[in-house]
């Protein structure tokens, strides 16, 4: 199983940036994809998720109406979308894979695969 995260980078307040997480080795369509982000000095946190089967989405209150999680069947790619970016979103971005239940999205330990991870630097 490979998770291959891209589209990270430097962008400015207010900007923007859409990451994508390429999946492959297996079949996802059972899966739960998640967005965690781990910046200097902090634990790694929850962004996002979204179920594979059905494309329902979770948010975190830091990022909800900012970000957009989102998947492409076909390419079997979870992609970012990542509005109105803040410094304090400045962070290694990593997708996950896994099978939590509803209660446990937010919970890194949950998730089975992970991918490298991508670095998102905003200036402020």
């Amino acid at each position: 199983v490979q998770l291959v995260e891209s589209g990270g980078g430097l962008v400015q307040a207010g900007g923007f940036l859409r990451l994508s997480c390429a999946a492959s080795g297996r079949t996802f369509s059972s899966y739960t994809m998640g967005w965690f982000r781990l910046a200097p000095g902090k634990e790694r946190e929850f962004v996002a998720a979204i179920r594979w089967s059905t494309g329902s989405a979770y948010y975190a209150d830091s990022v909800k109406g900012r970000f957009t999680i989102s998947r492409d069947n076909d390419k079997n790619t979870v992609y970012l979308q990542m509005n109105s970016l803040k410094p304090e979103d400045t962070a290694v971005y990593y997708c996950a894979a896994g099978r939590p239940i509803v209660g446990g999205l937010s919970l890194p330990r949950l998730y089975d695969y992970w991918g490298q991870g991508t670095l998102v630097t905003v200036s402020s």
